[in-house]
């Protein structure tokens, strides 16, 4: 396959896979990602699942194209339902929004059965995602945020086991920002909750033009405090 077809971000999903590992690729586009693994020797199989037409053609096309038939199987389904329980012990879902990959999880959990690893990089709200695992018995071991094409992006690596990277004093803050990215605090972390600042601030001239309502008094408040406790994480 031309390595040039998959983008950084998914070249960083999939060194977050195992080697031998059996991989679910869910919502899997031209099955870039699981052809890839499968090629450099990470994976021993894949299915690489899609609920559209065209991607799943698309996906269908790739595999053949390389002959990977009888290691990669190409399947039309929502979510997780394209998986029996202890079919694979990975599953990547990239290139969606935080909630939907959240759903996607919660709506196949008795299908993560058996599965040791979650690599998951939302477009979006990361941190519902975030709250997913924590409520659902995963671990983060690992946070990674790149930009691509002046996208920023976040890829959150959970396992049934491990140490919390939570603390008690900052939950609230390390769910929305990231227990792991707040340590590292890189360059890209610094833009991007620089330029989230940026926003909230447009957000507060709206509700100080706002009917002052309760609600909008604290709405606002929520606001000021947010701006100011992720000021403090970017100092």
């Amino acid at each position: 396959m031309n390595e040039s077809n998959l983008s950084k971000r998914l070249k960083l999903v999939a060194e977050q896979i195992p080697t031998g590992s059996r991989l679910a690729d869910i919502g899997s586009d031209h099955a870039y990602l699981p052809c890839f693994a499968f090629k450099h020797g990470i994976i021993t199989a894949a299915i690489a699942g899609e609920v559209n037409d065209g991607p799943f053609h698309s996906a269908v096309d790739q595999v053949n194209k390389l002959n990977y038939q009888d290691h990669i199987s190409v399947r039309k389904g929502n979510g997780l339902e394209v998986i029996a329980e202890g079919e694979v012990d990975v599953i990547t879902i990239a290139g969606m929004g935080g909630p939907l990959i959240a759903s996607i999880l919660e709506a196949g959990k008795t299908k993560l059965e058996g599965v040791k690893r979650l690599v998951l990089q939302p477009n979006v709200a990361a941190n519902q995602i975030r709250v997913w695992l924590e409520a659902n018995g995963w671990t983060l071991i690992n946070e990674l945020i790149l930009e691509e094409d002046g996208i920023i992006y976040e890829i959150l690596t959970a396992e049934r086991h491990g140490e919390n990277p939570y603390s008690v004093a900052n939950y609230q803050l390390e769910l929305l920002l990231g227990p792991i990215l707040m340590k590292i605090r890189n360059e890209i972390f610094i833009k991007k909750w620089t330029n989230e600042i940026t926003e909230w601030r447009k957000i507060l001239t709206q509700f100080e033009k706002a009917k002052p309502t309760p609600e909008v008094q604290n709405k606002k408040q929520e606001l000021v405090e947010r701006i100011r406790s992720v000021e403090e994480v970017l100092k």
